[in-house]
């Protein structure tokens, strides 16, 4: 339900629902205002910036600081790829992370912890497996740890701390998309570590060009990215939480 109601406000869907419910009921002004949403949603004047305004923790900067384990986070997976024999692989944004992970591993050697479940019951194989298996086999990295049960940046944390505090580990490096950090470094302060953010893949900001006013594919996923953020912070923030 959660998700579903998510799809159906956030764009592009929201904006065009409005445009659909003015259209429908005849309504000149509330169409108009579901066309410009969607307009604007799809711009990279919007969407990049909201992301871009995400990204509250800079780049790590030498000398890093002490800690004792790597934590990344998945994201998402490619089913069944027929050029890897049919098998499951991590999706672009994951390789993005994993990348990252990697690279702070062979600078300091310390141990990288994946975090990643089954998010859709009909998975076979843990993200988090499929990882760990990228990590070793396609970036060299030889000690990795696998969290396979979390299917959310609230219970990547609450699962990893789990796996990490019992072995005298709080102090990690947090590896994630820069937009994304804000609401994983929340999630794992709540969960009891101490995250030191190591953001990758920064977007920039838009508008110096006229193709930034129009719409553009990639900026309706930087807006919805953008907002399902903000919309995922607010949540941890609740008082059940």
């Amino acid at each position: 339900m959660k998700t579903l109601l998510e799809t159906l406000l956030l764009p592009p869907a929201g904006p065009l629902l409005l445009l659909a419910a003015g259209l429908v009921l005849r309504r000149r002004r509330l169409a108009f205002a579901g066309l410009a949403l969607a307009w604007l949603a799809a711009t990279p004047l919007v969407g990049d910036n909201l992301l871009a305004a995400r990204q509250s923790f800079p780049a790590l900067a030498e000398p890093l600081p002490e800690a004792q384990a790597i934590v990344v986070l998945t994201a998402g997976r490619l089913r069944q790829a027929p050029e890897y024999g049919g098998a499951d692989v991590p999706d672009r944004v994951t390789l993005v992370r994993l990348r990252y992970a990697a690279r702070l591993h062979h600078r300091t050697g310390l141990p990288v912890l994946v975090t990643g479940g089954r998010v859709d019951p009909a998975d076979r194989t843990p993200l988090g497996r499929l990882a760990a298996k990228v990590l070793r086999e396609e970036f060299g990295v030889e000690s990795v740890w696998e969290e396979n049960e979390a299917r959310s940046t609230w219970e990547n944390a609450r699962l990893s701390a789990e796996r990490l505090r019992p072995q005298g580990i709080e102090r990690v490096f947090l590896v994630t998309h820069a937009w994304h950090m804000p609401r994983a470094v929340y999630a794992f302060r709540r969960a009891g570590l101490d995250p030191i953010p190591a953001p990758t893949a920064f977007v920039h900001g838009a508008g110096d060009h006229p193709l930034d006013y129009l719409p553009r594919a990639y900026a309706v996923r930087h807006g919805y990215w953008a907002l399902h953020e903000w919309l995922g912070l607010l949540w941890y923030r609740l008082p059940w939480n």
